[in-house]
């Protein structure tokens, strides 16, 4: 008897881009100063956690592909609102062409993504996906206690 997928490579691929647009438009409602300088609880400015997702998801992606396990690099200095959305917009198209690249087989094999999580290729990405939702609901707290209202989470295209 043969295996069913649960999603098709397709498909998790257009999951994670609805994610990506649910977070582009976070960022979006954000104002400039409060988008750099406000935190709750010594958490980090939702613009520092944007710069997290944007240093993991398209580096992280690409390693997989060049099967490359360099080292994790934070070192983004974006400093306006603007340059936010430019890179995250720059990125999404290398996301879908990487992520294109994977061929569905290999999405089982281990690889030691940034030199230090040595996972199944499929782990790797859930964990993009996932580090951006938890990001984003610390950006949906933010904007809630600046008392702007967030979009609506489940409204991913």
């Amino acid at each position: 008897m043969g295996t069913t997928a649960i999603l098709t490579k397709e498909e998790f691929l257009k999951h994670w881009l609805g994610h990506r647009d649910l977070t582009r438009r976070t960022l979006e409602k954000f104002p400039e100063k409060e988008l750099f300088d406000f935190s709750i609880g010594g958490m980090r400015s939702f613009s520092e956690l944007i710069m997290e997702l944007l240093s993991i998801a398209e580096p992280g992606l690409r390693g997989i592909v060049e099967i490359d396990n360099q080292p994790y690099n934070h070192k983004l200095a974006l400093n306006t609102k603007e340059d936010l959305l430019a890179k995250w917009d720059a990125d999404t198209p290398k996301i879908i062409e990487l992520f294109n690249q994977i061929p569905e087989e290999d999405f089982h094999l281990v690889h030691n993504l940034f030199g230090e999580y040595k996972f199944p290729i499929y782990s790797n990405l859930l964990y993009f996906i996932d580090n951006e939702i938890h990001h984003r609901a610390q950006g949906f707290v933010y904007l809630r206690a600046l008392g702007i209202e967030p979009p609506f989470f489940w409204d991913r295209p």
